[in-house]
């Protein structure tokens, strides 16, 4: 049996890919089950019929350490597979008391030595990096400049690291992006997805925006967060608010990302970005910092002029100026390289398992 385990169903990016690999393998016959400290969230109604999850309703990890240790005794999994950071280091420092055979693969989905610094508890947290992340059986990393980061400041060794591209469904975002959804004035229309979170980087996308010669461009931009506040202030001030439509968390932003005549990164650093894939997938071209971790990897593997990677504020402008409106409801031809394909990726997946003792 393979463990998955997660906080919660909310709608990040790493939730989502897990979510994905779960489902896949479920699907094709494996034994996999989900453990959750709450089984809420918009990305419940992702899983498929009759899958098993198991509800500890403990809502944060300190409450969940004991009832964790419980369930996984009682199940005797053979692989146990995490992915949020502080879910790691927490079960790499109970794994003493777990069944001795129970193999613990990490997946990291942000760049440790970016993200960390924000952490409140900047110092231990590095400390636990460097003390446990090196004792799991494998640590996936979603990109080389990930794999790189942990080998160079974490003591990490090369033999345990596998690099697994994030798995889109192709297929499923197909379906779901048309009719595409497209906030038009007449001029360009641009989105931006994720989190409002300092690391997005919608601050800068907003005033790079505002630099915009086209007066009748739109942007729209998709997530929820801590900064929503302060954006719509910044907003405002830039005297943008006819212009820009904060939608929110959305269940399905592909309609978005379909309809939009470009797809804007504006992080300050990622892991692999999952919405430049999901907006490739729904036909969409792409600017993006050239700080948004992997994104490199993926300009490695698409064709020339979809993903415009760009290492300054002006040229990110510049960028934005070149771009023409496409037809309205219009959903192009997926752009998605074949190794983030979730076919691909599952089968790299599973024969990583036959590792397994």
């Amino acid at each position: 049996m393979i463990l998955f385990i997660l906080p919660s169903f909310s709608g990040g990016g790493a939730e989502r890919v897990v979510i994905n690999i779960f489902s896949r393998l479920y699907l094709q016959g494996y034994d996999v089950n989900m453990v959750v400290f709450c089984a809420d969230g918009p990305l419940l109604e992702m899983l498929p019929d009759g899958v098993k999850i198991y509800n500890l309703k403990t809502y944060t990890l300190k409450r969940s350490i004991i009832p964790l240790i419980q369930k996984v005794r009682k199940l005797e999994p053979k692989l146990v597979f995490s992915t949020f950071g502080y879910i790691n280091i927490a079960i790499l420092s109970i794994r003493w008391l777990l069944p001795r055979k129970t193999n613990i693969w990490i997946r990291e989905a942000n760049l440790p030595s970016k993200t960390l610094p924000g952490n409140s508890y900047y110092w231990l947290m590095i400390f636990a990096y460097k003390l446990l992340y090196k004792f799991s059986d494998k640590l996936i990393c979603t990109s080389e400049i990930m794999r790189n980061d942990f080998i160079d400041n974490f003591l990490v060794s090369d033999n345990i690291i596998e690099i697994l591209p994030n798995p889109v469904d192709e297929k499923l975002i197909r379906n779901k992006a048309f009719p595409v959804k497209r906030y038009d004035k007449g001029g360009v229309c641009y989105v931006a997805s994720g989190r409002l979170t300092y690391q997005k980087g919608f601050d800068r996308l907003l005033f790079w925006f505002s630099q915009m010669g086209d007066k009748q461009s739109t942007l729209t931009i998709l997530g929820s967060g801590n900064l929503k506040s302060e954006l719509i202030q910044k907003t405002n001030d830039l005297n943008l608010s006819d212009r820009v439509k904060f939608i929110g968390f959305c269940d399905n932003p592909w309609q978005w990302y379909a309809g939009a005549d470009v797809f804007l990164l504006s992080s300050r650093w990622e892991g692999m970005p999952n919405v430049v894939l999901e907006a490739l997938a729904c036909g969409t071209p792409v600017i993006a910092t050239a700080e948004s971790g992997g994104i490199k990897e993926i300009e490695d593997d698409t064709i020339k002029s979809v993903l415009m990677i760009v290492c300054s504020s002006n040229l990110f402008i510049d960028s934005m100026s070149k771009i023409e409106p496409k037809p309205t409801n219009f959903l192009g031809k997926s752009m998605l390289p074949k190794r983030y394909q979730i076919k691909s990726v599952i089968k790299a997946f599973e024969s990583s398992l036959e590792s397994i003792d």
